[in-house]
């Protein structure tokens, strides 16, 4: 005859709990199976004969990371101290990824030399480039975090299960990509979004992701209860019987297509290239080829949330929770550097400060003398480089009512870098080779503030009288 005790459990929260208790269960002497439910925070333990020893099943529960007993009411902060060790072995494990990265130049990676699309097999390479660092940084992410949410609630399911949104995802951004970039070079500019839309988008997809970010450490109880909008189910195809929340194939070919309208200088570069070619066909070849070329680098982030299991998935999630946090930060700053609200901050700042000269006297804006503006006949003219790394020089002083003569040497003309945007002048300017020359009349006194197409690299124009 089977027999059955149950025991509270403390500190469990998905389905990636249940199975840690389990198979740590399996291992005592005199446990015939176990059912975990996370959400009564309790184990049913069968047996037959021989009731397992109390101390070696406490023991075990211990060793997968939880505590017998109650759960107590839900708090923003976790109490389980073994939440804070993962946590702290993730962040010393990412640091030491990112000293070997540093060390190795690989966060400096250059890719310049991909930067004339003469053809559609660099366009690939490009694509590349990008699926390995901005539309990782950005794209990936996001899909970082939502799949591997869902891995840790839903281990139940196969790698194959896991992954196969990934492949529907990036057809749609395949197709996508073709479509709207056949669209493109139909129709021109149409599809451009402005600086303020692009950094508002930016700003919501770094929102997204510090949710299932600050959700991945597992330290914030209370988020647990705030759901987010995602795609629906799985659908019954996919083989997994309970429910589970992650992309269904529609929504992941929809919101993989939706993706040729966020922010990434590498992108934008090659729909400047589509815009050229004046022909559908062209432009629809051009961003499909492109967005190929990404699917290694995203494909490879669905992989591994994909694959992760047991102990070692639960301190994945932590590290990938700091990972996306972080890279929702960045998405923060960037969103509003494309905005120009940081030229307002800036322009905010000077109205309430004062400069001083060496005798202690102020010293007016209009006295200032900016080595990089050359006064040419009537006019300031202003050269700045570009290049992979950003722009330099990036900040100069110009004066009121004076024409500006922006010249901008493009040395890699299809980096991030490359799509300029200076939001409160409705400018946005796509660099070829070579120089490049934007003309303009600063009306007001204050700060004008440019970056590139992703809010990366910024610089700023102080405008005295």
């Amino acid at each position: 005859m089977e027999n059955k005790i149950t025991i509270p459990i403390a500190g469990m929260h998905c389905r990636s709990c249940e199975l840690l208790v389990e198979d740590s269960l399996t291992e005592v002497a005199g446990v015939k199976s176990s059912k975990v439910n996370y959400k009564k925070g309790e184990a049913e333990i069968y047996f037959d004969q021989q009731k397992p020893d109390a101390g070696e099943i406490e023991k075990a529960i211990r060793g997968a990371g939880y505590t017998v007993g109650s759960n107590e009411p839900s708090t923003w902060l976790s109490k389980n101290r073994e939440d804070y060790k993962d946590l702290g072995l993730a962040a010393i494990f990412l640091i030491g990824l990112y000293v070997i990265a540093k060390n190795f130049g690989l966060t400096k990676l250059d890719f310049s030399g991909v930067s004339n699309p003469t053809s559609l097999g660099v366009v690939f390479l490009v694509g590349v480039a990008a699926g390995l660092s901005t539309c990782m940084a950005l794209v990936g992410g996001l899909i970082l975090g939502i799949s591997a949410r869902h891995s840790e609630k839903h281990p139940e399911a196969t790698a194959g299960q896991k992954f196969r949104p990934h492949l529907f995802f990036n057809l749609g951004r395949v197709g996508g990509y073709a479509f709207f970039g056949g669209l493109l070079g139909a129709l021109g500019s149409v599809l451009q979004l402005s600086g303020v839309v692009l950094g508002l988008l930016t700003i919501i997809v770094g929102i997204v992701m510090l949710i299932v970010g600050l959700k991945l450490l597992g330290i914030f109880p209370k988020l647990e209860k705030i759901g987010l909008a995602l795609p629906a189910s799985l659908s019954r195809k996919l083989g997994i019987k309970k429910e589970v929340k992650e992309y269904n194939h529609q929504g992941a070919i929809i919101t993989g297509a939706l993706t040729f309208f966020l922010p990434c200088g590498f992108t934008q570069a090659m729909q400047l290239f589509a815009i050229s070619t004046g022909n559908f066909t062209s432009g629809a070849l051009i961003m499909g080829v492109f967005a190929l070329g990404t699917a290694p680098g995203l494909l490879g982030v669905g992989a591994v949330a994909s694959t992760v299991r047991g102990i070692f998935a639960k301190r994945f999630f932590k590290f990938a929770g700091i990972l996306v946090v972080i890279l929702a930060l960045v998405n923060f700053i960037n969103g509003y550097n494309l905005t120009g609200w940081r030229g307002l901050a800036v322009t905010s700042n000077q109205s309430n400060s004062a400069s001083f000269g060496r005798d202690g006297q102020s010293v007016t804006s209009n006295q200032v003398v900016d080595p990089n503006v050359k006064d040419e006949d009537g006019v300031q003219v202003v050269n700045m480089v570009e290049s992979g790394n950003g722009y330099a020089p990036n900040k100069f002083t110009i004066k009121k009512g004076v024409p500006v003569r922006w010249v901008i040497d493009a040395q890699a003309p299809n980096s991030c870098a490359s799509s300029i945007l200076v939001p409160s002048l409705n400018i946005r300017k796509f660099l070829k080779p070579g120089q490049n020359v934007i003309e303009f009349t600063p009306t007001e006194v204050g700060a004008i503030s440019f970056s590139c197409g992703m809010g990366m690299y910024t610089g700023v124009f102080v405008v005295s009288e």
